[in-house]
């Protein structure tokens, strides 16, 4: 189960909406807490994809380290990432899988005509062919 203040899922609705009609990503900064991994920071970063940022995003490994220092600085853990999909479900791609790792949590937020929809997470399976589903809890006002 992914835990998210309003506030956080607000946050990354935003960034998706500002990017648009582009690919937004950033970074989940959190912790794994009893009976889930509760999101404490979400970290925009730039999407990198040079060739189709519309419907592709990539970090660099610069981008990937930054985020990990980002949340050790703030006594948390990189847990995940998010992306939005511009015009398109807050379904993984296959791309999404292919470039995925397991234990992370990704956020997906779906945006259309530029107005923001589903926001949805996921896990990859050990075995890498599929995502999970993982359940989200909002919880109201800030994070913790």
């Amino acid at each position: 189960m992914l835990i998210l203040s309003e506030t956080i899922a607000d946050r990354i609705r935003a960034h998706g909406v500002k990017a648009y009609p582009y690919e937004c990503c950033g970074a989940l900064l959190g912790r794994d807490v009893e009976g889930g991994r509760e999101v404490a920071d979400p970290l925009p970063l730039t999407n990198r994809h040079e060739v189709s940022p519309g419907n592709r995003f990539s970090i660099t490994p610069e981008d990937f380290r930054a985020a990990e220092q980002a949340a050790a600085v703030r006594g948390l853990e990189l847990v995940g990432w998010y992306h939005s999909h511009p015009d398109h479900p807050a379904l993984p791609s296959e791309y999404d899988r292919e470039h995925a790792w397991p234990w992370y949590s990704y956020v997906i937020v779906s945006v259309t005509v530029g107005e923001s929809g589903a926001v949805t997470s996921w896990r990859l399976a050990e075995d890498r062919i599929r995502f999970l589903p993982e359940e989200i809890v909002t919880t109201a006002g800030a994070s913790r």
